[in-house]
């Protein structure tokens, strides 16, 4: 698997344009959300030049997971979309940046089993968290239904809650920082060569995180 990182200026077209064609098919065709789409292309506000991109290639060459991050010196999804998740005022600095568009479904393989996406998952934010840290940023903030925090603890990953659950469209959301230091980073490494057996699923690991 290769691990592809850079921005929507940096990035070469036929990347992107397939990020957004994979996000189609994740966020759009599988799990039915309302979200704004130009064809079978899936982008919205947050996505410029700017945005900087995580993003997993299968040994086809095939996108089967993304992550997308943004300081939060800027517009950003859960201030804008979900601030009611927040015990606080949403967080402004160059030092916290949001995760959103988090998902490691290989659609090119719909029969696989999902311990492998797991994994795919776990890259995916280790690898996040590593560009992260060589910018000085010290945590993430995020939006995930409630099941990723159980993901999360058993990975033993540094986060926490930043407020209670909250019901939004049928499902209980929260806001979660993710701590970017060495707890994380090495529990994610650590972890990537054990493939303990989850129940299949088609879901992406990031929750419903939708535009407004």
């Amino acid at each position: 698997m290769e691990i592809i990182c850079g921005t929507g200026d940096t990035l070469a077209p036929g990347i992107t344009n397939a990020l957004a064609a994979y996000r189609y098919r994740v966020f759009v065709e599988t799990l039915g959300w309302d979200l704004p789409v130009q064809g079978n292309a899936e982008t919205d506000e947050f996505d410029g030049p700017h945005t900087m991109y995580v993003i997993a290639r299968n040994e086809r060459g095939e996108i089967c997971g993304c992550a997308r991050l943004l300081p939060t010196t800027g517009s950003y999804l859960l201030a804008k979309v979900f601030p009611q998740l927040l015990q606080e005022a949403p967080p402004v600095g160059s030092d916290v940046w949001e995760l959103s568009r988090f998902a490691s479904m290989d659609c090119g393989a719909p029969d696989r089993l999902s311990h492998q996406e797991l994994k795919v998952a776990e890259q995916l934010l280790a690898a996040a968290l590593e560009h992260a840290a060589k910018r000085g940023v010290k945590r993430f903030i995020t939006v995930s239904p409630l099941g990723v925090e159980r993901l999360l603890r058993r990975a033993g990953v540094h986060a926490h809650r930043a407020g209670p659950p909250v019901a939004v469209n049928g499902q209980h959301l929260f806001a979660c920082w993710i701590e970017v230091d060495r707890q994380s980073i090495h529990a994610l490494r650590q972890g990537l060569g054990h493939q303990a057996p989850v129940a299949p699923t088609k879901a992406p690991v990031s929750g419903p995180q939708l535009p407004a």
